[in-house]
C-alpha cells in the first residue's frame, strides 16, 4: 500500500510559503504531530516551484502560488508576507478552502477570529470570511499564560516589554545578527561610544541599529504618538483573544542578540487580591504552559534554554510590592514554534475535527 492509500479520505492540507523560515518550521512540526492530513500540499513563489522538500518522511515537490494550486485543498496555512495574504486568501477562501493565516492582513478584521487553542478554540466558528487570524509571535509567547491566569482572577490592565529575537524580523534578521557577531567576535568593541556601529557600518539589515553587543528598542514600523506597529499589535491582539476591548494595555517592544526565542516581562493585575501560590497552581496546571521558576536555584527560562521547544514557559512568578491584585512574570517562547507554526497548525487540527 503507498503512504497516501492510507490517507485516503482525509483532509487536504496546504502549506503556503512552505519555503520560508516559517513553513520550514510548520513542515518539522507537521512532521511531528498526529497525522491527521491526506494529502501535503506545498505552495510558494513561481521560483521556487520543483523544489522538493521534505514532509511526514516523504519529499514533495512545491507548487507554484495561483488559483488552481488550492483546488481540492479542504485547509491552507498562509505564511506569507502581509501583501500575498491580502491577495490570495480571499481567493483561496473563494474556492471554499478554510485558510489559516499567519500574517497580520486580517487579526483585527472584526469577521475574521484571531485564536490561540489553548485560549478561544471556540472562535475557529465564527470565520464568517473562511478566514482564521494566527496572533503575533509576540502576542502567542504570552498569552497561553496570560489567558489562564485571566480565567481565573479576571485581567484589568497589562503592561509589557518584550525582548524580540532576531529570527522575528525573518531569515534577513537572524543572518544580519549572525553577520555582526562574527565581526565583533574577539575585539574589545562595546567599550567607547560608537565602536560598535562603526564596526558594522551599514549592515544592519532589518533593524535601525546595531544589534551584536547591543539591544534596540524598536520593532515593526512607526505608529502615532512614538509607538511602534509591534507594540500595537500586542495591544489590540491581546484584547482581541482574551476578549477585552477596552483592556488597558502598554508595551514596549526591545530587539535582542538572540537568534530564536522572545522573551517577555509581564505586569499583570487583575479584579481582586491574588497570591503566588493560587498562580503557580494555575500555570503548573495550564495546558500549553511550563512552570520553571525557582530563580534561589538559577532555575527560570532563558531563550537558550526554551529555543526549538513547544510551551509557554513562566518564571519569576511574583506578587506586586505595591499592589495585591498585580502579578509580575517573566514568559519565554519559541517565536517560530507556538509564536507562529505551532499554533496556526493547531488551528488547523481544530477545524479538520470538525468534519472527523
Amino acid at each position: 500500500m503507498t503512504p497516501d492509500a492510507g490517507r485516503a479520505g482525509r483532509p487536504t492540507l496546504a502549506v503556503v510559503g512552505a519555503t520560508g523560515a516559517v513553513g520550514t518550521v510548520m513542515l518539522q512540526i507537521l512532521s511531528q504531530r498526529a497525522d491527521i492530513w491526506g494529502e501535503i500540499r506545498l505552495i510558494a513563489s513561481p521560483r521556487s516551484a520543483g523544489r522538493k522538500l521534505a514532509v511526514r518522511g516523504e519529499q514533495v515537490e512545491v507548487v507554484a502560488l495561483g488559483e488552481e494550486a488550492f483546488d481540492g485543498v479542504d485547509i491552507a496555512l498562509f505564511d506569507v508576507p502581509d501583501e500575498v495574504s491580502a491577495q490570495w486568501a480571499p481567493v483561496a477562501a473563494a474556492k471554499g478552502v478554510v485558510v489559516v493565516d499567519n500574517s497580520g492582513t486580517f487579526r483585527l478584521d472584526a469577521d475574521v477570529p484571531l485564536v490561540v487553542p489553548e485560549v478561544n478554540p471556540h472562535a475557529v466558528r465564527m470565520r464568517r470570511r473562511g478566514i482564521i487570524a494566527n496572533p503575533s509571535c509576540t502576542t502567542l509567547s504570552m498569552i497561553v499564560a496570560l489567558g489562564a491566569l485571566h480565567a481565573e482572577f479576571g485581567l484589568c490592565e497589562l503592561v509589557v516589554s518584550a525582548y524580540l529575537a532576531a529570527s522575528g524580523a525573518g531569515r534577513a534578521g537572524v543572518a544580519t545578527l549572525r553577520e555582526q557577531l562574527s565581526l565583533v567576535a574577539g575585539t574589545e568593541l562595546g567599550t567607547s561610544p560608537g565602536d560598535v556601529r562603526r564596526a558594522v557600518g551599514d549592515r544592519t539589515g532589518p533593524f535601525p541599529e546595531p544589534l551584536a553587543l547591543n539591544v534596540v528598542p524598536w520593532a515593526g514600523s512607526a505608529r502615532e504618538d512614538g509607538w511602534s506597529s509591534e507594540e500595537m499589535k500586542v495591544r489590540g491582539e491581546s484584547r482581541k483573544i482574551l476578549g477585552l476591548p477596552e483592556l488597558p494595555v502598554a508595551v514596549t517592544c526591545v530587539r535582542v542578540p538572540v537568534v530564536t526565542a522572545h522573551a517577555l516581562t509581564v505586569h499583570a493585575r487583575f479584579e481582586g487580591e491574588v497570591t503566588v501560590d493560587k498562580a503557580r497552581e494555575i500555570l503548573a496546571t495550564a495546558p500549553g504552559v511550563v512552570l520553571f521558576d525557582n530563580p534561589g536555584a538559577g532555575e527560570f527560562p532563558t531563550p537558550a534554554d526554551v529555543v526549538g521547544t513547544d510551551p509557554t514557559w513562566v518564571g519569576r512568578v511574583r506578587r506586586s510590592l505595591d499592589d495585591p491584585t498585580a502579578l509580575e512574570l517573566f514568559v519565554c517562547g519559541d517565536n517560530l514554534r507556538k509564536g507562529s507554526a505551532l499554533n496556526a497548525a493547531q488551528i488547523a487540527e481544530l477545524v479538520a475535527a470538525e468534519t472527523a
